[in-house]
């Protein structure tokens, strides 16, 4: 799946896929505060029109920091106004980040999260839809 929606100099390499209503990211270098802003005008549209989205897929190696107090809060804040629109998180990654983060976001998030070896990319986009398929 190529994940360059627009060929830009984000941070965050994404894809949108509206069929599924999966968003699918993969932090690149340091996190900048506009990457969460192109982020929320591509999806708050889709949630405003068409109603929450089934999943996000975040595929990472490791996380790879903010370039900015900034950037912390604007990602911190995308969480807090987009976590009850999304129903599933899935963590695709070898890295022990993913451990721990499907045991501590759980407490932040109302989303459903699972973690994902590095290579079972379509084992996670198929969790995500297992759950829009169930009604669930």
């Amino acid at each position: 799946m190529d994940l360059a929606s627009q060929p830009n100099s984000q941070m965050i390499e994404h894809h949108f896929d509206t069929t599924t209503a999966i968003l699918h990211v993969r932090p690149m270098s340091s996190l900048e505060k506009k990457d969460f802003e192109e982020l929320a005008k591509e999806v708050d549209p889709f949630i405003e029109g068409q109603g929450d989205l089934s999943g996000l897929i975040v595929e990472i190696s490791g996380f790879p920091g903010w370039d900015s107090f900034a950037a912390m809060v604007s990602h911190l804040k995308f969480v807090r106004d987009h976590h009850k629109h999304i129903k599933r998180v899935a963590l695709v990654t070898d890295s022990a980040l993913g451990r721990v983060a499907e045991h501590l976001v759980s407490h932040f998030v109302s989303a459903e999260l699972k973690q994902f070896p590095a290579e079972d990319l379509d084992a996670a986009k198929t969790w995500i839809l297992a759950k829009q398929a169930n009604g669930a």
